[in-house]
C-alpha cells in the first residue's frame, strides 16, 4: 500500500525480512526435491548439461539389454559345441570299438567243376591266350575292377570302380595277382587280395564284402582259355563266392549313425531367443549410442555344426572295412579340431562382449554420477542453511520490533 509510509529502520527490517522468508523457501524446496536446480531458470547451463549426460546415460542402457542378450546367445552355443564334442568323441569310441573287430570277407577261390574258370591257372603262367581287347571283371555288383589285356608283354589300361585308370602287364597270371593286389586296394569298397593256392587255383578275397565275382569276356575262342574255362566266341562266364557279414560292426555302425543323428539335433537347438550360431545364424553386438561409421559393434557369425557341416558322413558300408571306419575317424579328427577352433573364437568374443558390457557400466554410472553433480543438493548444507536462515529471520523479527518501538517513542512526547 503506497500511501503507508514506514520509517527507514522498518523498511530495512521488512526487507531483511523478507529475503530471509525467500531463501527460506528456496532451501526448504532443495530439501523437498533433493535439487539444487529443478528447471532451466535455477541454472541453464547445469540443467541442460545434466539432461544431456541423463539422456546417453539411458540410450547406453537400452543397449545393455542387446549385449545381454548376445552374451546368451554366445554362451548358448557354446554349450552346444561342448555337448557336440563330446558325443563326437563318443562317436570316435564307437569307430575304434569297430575296428577291433574283424572285418567281412567274401572268398572266390576255384574248385569243382563250377569253379573250372579258376582252374589250371598255373598252366598257364607264361601264356594266358588272350587277345587285345579281351577283360577280366572284379566286382561285387557296385564296384568293380577291370583289366583290358593288350599284347603279351605290354601294359593295359586297369579302370578300378571308374574312378581311377592305372596300366599293368596282363600277359600271365602272375601278372593278373600283380595288377589285383596293386589295384584294388585303391578302389571303394574292392580291397580285393589274389594269390594261388598250394593246390594251384586261384582265390580272390576282398575284405569288407559279403560277395565278391570273377568274369571273363573274350573276343575270340582259343584253347588257352578254353583251359579256364572261359566261353569264346565273346561269351561270358562268371564265378561268385560268398562271406559272412561282421554283426558287431553293423550294430556299431548303427550306433555311430544314432550319434550323428543326435549332433544334428543338438546343433538346431543351441540357440537363444531366436538366435543360433550353431545353424547359421549371425548377430550383431552395438556397443555405443551413436548411427553409421561411429557406431561401434561386433559381428559374430554363425557355423554349421550339424554332422553334414562337420563334415562327418553316415557309417559306409555298415563299417565292414577297415577303410571305411578310418574314413570315419578321419572324419571325427577333422571335425573336432573345427569344433576347437569355433570354440576358441566363441570364447574370444565372449571376452570382448563381457568386457563391453562392464564398460558400458561404468560409463552409465560415470554419466549419472556427473549429471546429479550438477544439479542435485547436499542434504547437509542445505539443512544447515535452513537452520541459520530461521535463526535469521527470528531476529529480523525482533530487529523489525525495535525498530517498530523506537517509532512509538513519538506518541510519547505528545501524550
Amino acid at each position: 500500500m503506497s500511501g503507508i509510509v514506514l520509517s527507514k529502520g522498518i523498511r530495512n527490517n521488512l526487507l531483511q525480512l523478507q529475503n530471509t522468508a525467500s531463501n527460506i523457501a528456496t532451501t526448504q524446496g532443495r530439501l523437498a526435491t533433493g535439487k539444487k536446480v529443478n528447471s532451466a531458470l535455477d541454472n541453464p547451463a547445469n540443467f541442460f548439461t545434466s539432461n544431456s549426460l541423463n539422456d546417453r546415460a539411458g540410450d547406453l542402457g537400452d543397449l545393455l539389454d542387446g549385449i545381454s542378450n548376445a552374451i546368451q546367445t554366445i554362451n548358448a552355443a557354446n554349450n552346444g559345441i561342448t555337448s557336440i564334442t563330446n558325443l563326437v568323441k563318443s562317436a570316435q569310441s564307437t569307430a575304434k570299438q569297430a575296428i577291433q573287430s574283424s572285418p567281412t570277407t567274401g572268398r572266390l577261390t576255384g574248385s569243382g567243376t563250377s569253379a573250372a574258370v579258376l582252374n589250371s591257372a598255373t598252366s598257364l603262367t607264361t601264356n594266358l591266350g588272350f587277345t587285345a581287347g579281351d577283360t577280366i571283371t572284379i566286382g561285387d555288383g557296385t564296384n568293380t575292377l577291370t583289366l583290358t589285356v593288350g599284347a603279351a608283354g605290354s601294359y593295359a589300361g586297369v579302370t578300378g570302380g571308374g574312378t581311377t585308370t592305372q596300366t599293368a602287364t596282363v600277359g600271365s597270371v602272375q601278372d593278373i595277382l600283380d595288377a589285383v593286389n596293386a589295384t584294388t586296394n585303391g578302389v571303394a569298397n574292392l580291397q580285393s587280395t589274389a594269390a594261388l593256392t598250394s593246390d594251384g587255383k586261384l582265390q580272390i578275397e576282398s575284405v569288407g564284402l559279403n560277395a565278391v565275382s570273377l568274369q571273363t569276356n573274350n573276343t575270340a575262342t582259343n584253347a588257352s582259355v578254353a583251359a579256364l574255362g572261359f566261353v569264346g566266341a565273346n561269351g561270358a562266364t562268371a564265378l561268385s563266392g560268398t562271406g559272412t557279414t561282421n554283426a558287431t560292426r553293423n550294430t556299431l555302425a548303427a550306433q555311430f549313425d544314432t550319434i550323428l543323428t543326435q549332433i544334428d539335433q543338438l546343433a538346431k537347438d543351441s540357440g537363444y531367443n531366436g538366435k543360433n550360431l550353431l545353424s547359421g545364424d549371425s548377430i550383431k553386438v552395438v556397443f555405443n549410442e551413436k548411427t553409421g561409421a561411429l557406431q561401434n559393434s561386433l559381428s559374430i557369425s554363425g557355423v554349421d555344426d550339424s554332422s553334414t557341416g562337420l563334415g562327418i558322413n553316415k557309417s559306409s558300408n555298415k563299417f565292414q572295412t577297415d577303410k571305411n571306419i578310418n574314413d570315419s575317424l578321419t572324419e571325427l579328427t577333422n571335425a573336432l579340431a573345427g569344433l576347437r577352433t569355433q570354440s576358441s573364437s566363441l570364447g574370444s568374443n565372449l571376452s570382448v562382449v563381457q568386457a563391453r558390457q562392464d564398460f558400458t557400466k561404468q560409463t552409465i554410472n560415470t554419466l549419472k554420477t556427473g549429471a546429479d553433480n550438477l544439479v542435485l543438493a547436499d542434504q547437509n548444507e542445505e539443512a544447515a542453511n535452513l537452520l541459520a536462515l530461521q535463526t535469521r529471520q527470528q531476529l529480523s523479527q525482533t530487529a523489525l520490533s525495535l525498530a517498530n518501538q523506537a517509532d512509538q517513542g513519538v506518541l510519547r512526547l505528545f501524550g
